[in-house]
């Protein structure tokens, strides 16, 4: 089904040439000409069949995506480090809320002992491993 290659081919013409990209190429072409060739037996035309499985195939945005290809100035990894820069953001907040509660606490029942210290350094691991997430640290 030359169509449906040709169809495939234009896909990754954005991708450079590596054996990953061939495999899922290979891969996509022979479940797509699977899914024609059971259309046909069900009774459609072939242009019918290659048309309805093209459009229910739907984007390969994901898959380029995997493939590390920028997407019309889309790239994923960019994407990861806003969405982890707002969780950064919260944890800071919340960081910030939950110290000065300690503080308040501490400052008004205890004044005489200072011990808000030791709950700042267990909660100050949250923001902390959230900045290191969002540096793309594992």
């Amino acid at each position: 089904m030359k169509k449906i290659r040709e169809h495939v081919e234009e896909w990754f013409d954005d991708i450079e040439e590596s054996e990953q990209k061939q495999a899922i190429q290979e891969e996509i072409t022979q479940n797509l000409e699977e899914k024609v060739m059971d259309l046909m037996r069900r009774g459609k035309s072939e242009e019918d069949a290659i048309n309805k499985t093209i459009v229910e195939f739907g984007d390969i945005a994901d898959i380029k995506q995997e493939l590390g290809v920028k997407l019309n100035g889309y790239d994923g990894r960019a994407a990861k480090r806003r969405k982890f820069a707002l969780h950064l953001g919260f944890s800071i907040w919340g960081f910030s809320l939950i110290v000065a509660l300690v503080v308040f606490v501490n400052l008004y029942y205890t004044p005489g002992t200072i011990w808000f210290v030791y709950p700042t350094f267990a909660v100050a691991w949250w923001p902390l491993a959230m900045f290191y997430k969002w540096l793309g640290w594992k």
